[in-house]
């Protein structure tokens, strides 16, 4: 590490200052010290620092202090806090005013020296033409929902907090974890992705944090899990709200403690991410209700991020199509397929309950069925009534537009669509309106679609093929 580079340490115990000192000089960094909050501000006057380790309780004031005064007068420099041991609020509390990371007391070095290291790594990588796209060339759209959007994930990535994410099925959550990790010092790290909802419960455990050979029944090797798989760089957990309350422990605890024990394992092994979790339903409800535990929900929901749905960006939908024919095209080596101006206007009305996986869909259906190379309203096959989405927080306004008024009203019986034709044929079209309602909401997961439907796995697929939506 560069001798240039210079550090602040900042606390009133001074066996912790020598410690401190020794640990960053070791790693090339001149390092001054401070014992109060005064001392700290007059150093930071005086000198030019990369990074800041301060802790939370001084004699003169508090941590938390120094970071709003560093985050005013100097917002290049990364601040790290210094806790008392399981005083997470304080933690949590420190992230959300701007701390880039926290320690927590007896300090870990090895904890200290990975946090550094992503410290100096974010300085470095401001200053320097940033390697991953932008986070346009993900987030596709001009609307000002888009633009804010991209705008926080740009501030997100540079810290280190946990991020939580919500956002209707379909809308975008995965691209936009994978944005705030491209962005961040971690972006030469691994990003792992994980469906929460797709893992069996009783084998969480093993998948998380991996087994040693001959723990269970069918162990017979040593296997990686996805903690570790994501060590030095972002572990993203989509659908969070499907792990059981058992798994939810557990999870709290690696969080926490920033380590895991594998299964049959007699040891834990430390693990450095940066947790990054998703979910389309109403976490806090579940809260409420004693569905997911209210500890780990303040530990994960340092950072909130909500993904507008598509109907709250309508303006966007001409730019997606675009897009998503010309990558369409490509990938089927067929000729570029326009879109009509009616086709165009139909999609605009449609409230796109799926958000973009579901205009992906239909464009990639609609291209298939034309006859010509452009897409008319006829090819789209539009669905007349669409299913509800589930409903996620949002700010409490009243809908702008007719099309989002609409969209919140209850759907009438009738909405579902009257079947037509003898009894049987009637019975068949009901069904498949609800198995493909369940699909839909349940983003294809077939085994959760036939859990909510109250069928068996291999009913299920019975019923797929016989109704031609297999």
């Amino acid at each position: 590490m560069s001798e240039d580079r210079c550090a602040l340490v900042v606390d009133d115990e001074r066996d912790i200052r020598e410690l401190l000192v020794l640990t960053l000089t070791r790693m090339g960094l001149r390092v001054e010290t401070a014992a109060t909050l005064g001392m700290a501000k007059s150093q930071l006057a005086n000198a030019k620092f990369d990074f800041c380790l301060t802790d939370m309780r001084l004699p003169d004031g508090s941590g938390l202090e120094l970071l709003s005064h560093i985050a005013d007068k100097y917002p290049e420099m990364p601040v790290a806090m210094l806790t008392a041991f399981g005083n997470v609020e304080a933690a949590v509390e420190a992230l959300k005013l701007g701390a880039f990371d926290f320690v927590a007391k007896p300090v870990d070095l090895k904890v200290l020296r990975n946090l550094v290291q992503h410290a100096l790594d974010l300085r470095t990588e401001r200053k320097l033409a940033p390697k991953a796209p932008e986070p346009e060339k993900r987030m596709h759209g001009d609307s000002p929902a888009m633009a804010q959007l991209r705008q926080t994930i740009g501030k997100v990535a540079r810290s280190q907090a946990p991020v939580y994410i919500l956002g209707e099925s379909g809308a975008g959550k995965e691209l936009a974890a994978r944005s705030i990790h491209d962005h961040s010092p971690r972006a030469d790290g691994p990003f792992v992705p994980v469906n929460c909802g797709a893992i069996p419960p009783e084998l969480m455990e093993s998948e998380f944090f991996g087994h040693k050979k001959g723990s269970f029944t069918g162990a017979h090797a040593d296997k990686q899990g996805l903690f570790q798989a994501a060590n030095g760089g972002s572990l993203f957990l989509d659908e969070v709200a499907e792990l059981p309350l058992s798994m939810q422990v557990k999870l709290l605890r690696a969080i926490q403690e920033k380590s895991v024990r594998p299964v049959g394992g007699q040891a834990e092994e430390g693990v450095d991410i940066r947790l990054i979790s998703a979910t389309h339903k109403d976490l806090s409800a579940l809260v409420d209700e004693g569905k997911f535990r209210h500890d780990l929900y303040y530990r994960i929901n340092v950072i909130e991020l909500r993904v507008p749905p598509l109907r709250e960006r309508v303006e966007d939908i001409g730019t997606l199509t675009t897009m998503i024919l010309a990558k369409l095209s490509e990938r089927h080596q067929m000729p570029n397929t326009k879109i009509s101006n009616e086709a165009l206007d139909a999609l605009h009305a449609y409230p796109f309950p799926g958000n973009v996986r579901e205009l992906e869909n239909i464009l990639e259906r609609a291209m298939t069925l034309s006859d010509g190379q452009a897409i008319y309203p006829e090819d789209l096959n539009l669905p007349k009534v669409a299913p509800p989405a589930v409903s996620v927080p949002t700010e409490t306004a009243a809908p702008d537009s007719p099309q989002e008024r609409a969209f919140d009203a209850p759907i009438a019986p009738q909405s579902v669509g009257t079947p037509t034709g003898a009894l049987p044929e009637a019975l068949e079209q009901l069904e498949k309106q609800a198995i493909e309602s369940a699909l839909l909401e349940n983003r294809y997961n077939k085994t959760k679609t036939a859990a909510q439907l109250g069928i068996t796995f291999r009913a299920l697929r019975y019923k797929l093929k016989k109704l031609g939506l297999d």
